[in-house]
């Protein structure tokens, strides 16, 4: 089959396809580049900072007690965290969390919101993942930000 380009000449498919990943190189070449600097994690509770940069609550369930204001995010993704089945099983039991990093993991290769979370990392030069857990060490936020950092160096 034969498609006709914009001055009416006839090309096949593959020649139409060439253009269009020319025309995305071009792009590429042209658009401009963000320097990544890093992924901080933070308890949603603790007061926000100038330095959190691109506040982004990683949590499927609202904080408790929290409001809107307080929180002073840039935006709410839940499709990132674990699956309710997951975080029920987990339940943040430190004798689990090995096994939870690798589930919680496997996870994230399957979710096409990760990529969301990418770009976002992408675009700000500063970008703080906020949890509600209470343990700092225990936490799914940390798996989170250590696959994010794997993935973008």
């Amino acid at each position: 089959m034969q498609t006709r380009n914009l001055n009416g000449s006839p090309h096949s498919r593959s020649n139409g396809l060439l253009l269009a990943v020319r025309r995305l190189l071009t792009f590429y070449e042209h658009a401009p580049i963000m320097e990544y600097m890093g992924i901080a994690i933070k308890r949603i509770y603790e007061e926000p900072a100038a330095s959190d940069g691109f506040r982004v609550l990683v949590d499927r369930l609202w904080p408790r007690g929290m409001t809107k204001e307080r929180a002073a995010l840039d935006l709410w993704l839940k499709a990132v965290s674990p699956s309710p089945s997951l975080r029920k099983w987990f339940g943040h039991d430190p004798a689990k969390f090995a096994e939870f990093q690798a589930r919680y993991v496997a996870e994230l290769d399957a979710n096409t919101a990760v990529e969301d979370l990418r770009c976002i990392c992408a675009e700000h030069p500063d970008v703080t993942l906020l949890y509600a857990a209470k343990d700092p060490q225990v936490n799914h936020a940390l798996v989170l930000r250590d696959y994010l950092n794997e993935s973008l160096q």
